[in-house]
């Protein structure tokens, strides 16, 4: 199986939610790719650029070992698209990883594949994850089987370490090709975190 993670793009992507895990994930030696319907620079929340380096259209399920979806306004725009929907699908009836923080749960509940399931997500789609039938819980990160679930990025310590100890375990294959090597990460990924947190958690 690839060690290469799929996650979604689109302007006003929550910035922490996708950076943080991206950068979590490259230091455990796992790619990141960045789908999205253009190959263009897209701006987070909070105005950081994020370049999509994989046409949606192109996206396979089968060439990725999990799925990222970090929050913002983004997922309520993706989740009216059915290629976001059958690849998120894909990913969970195979037993990959389905990750999502905050409102990017609102794709896994378009994708219908929540109910009788233990989540967490921001409290403002609480109410949207029990009606897809889902279990919320309110706790840092929430694992049941294959769905890997947090709050918001005040959680994004315990949702790193969730995703990176799943794919440890159900990935077994060299560093991918893609992966990015940081001279120095744990300082790269801290020092990227400060920047990004100040000002920023509201």
């Amino acid at each position: 199986m690839s060690k290469t993670v799929l996650t979604f793009v689109d302007d006003i992507y929550e910035d922490l939610e996708l950076w943080y895990p991206k950068l979590r994930l490259e230091e455990a030696g796992y790619a990141v790719r960045l789908a999205a319907k253009e190959l263009k620079t897209f701006k987070g929340k909070h105005g950081y650029p994020a370049t999509s380096d994989l046409l949606l259209a192109e996206a396979r399920s089968s060439e990725f070992c999990g799925l990222l979806i970090p929050g913002g306004f983004m997922p309520d725009k993706l989740r009216r698209d059915e290629k976001i929907l059958s690849l998120t699908r894909e990913f969970f009836e195979t037993g990959k990883l389905v990750a999502f923080i905050c409102h990017g749960g609102w794709i896994p509940i378009s994708a219908r594949i929540l109910k009788g399931k233990k989540v967490t997500g921001s409290r403002g789609i609480k109410d949207d994850l029990e009606n897809a039938g889902a279990i919320w819980l309110d706790e840092a990160v929430v694992v049941d089987g294959n769905l890997i679930s947090s709050r918001t990025p005040l959680d994004l310590p315990a949702f790193g370490k969730a995703m990176v100890d799943f794919l440890d375990v159900n990935v077994k294959e060299a560093p991918a090709k893609g992966a990015q090597k940081l001279a120095q990460p744990a300082q790269s990924a801290d020092t990227f975190k400060r920047a990004m947190l100040k000002g920023m958690l509201k």
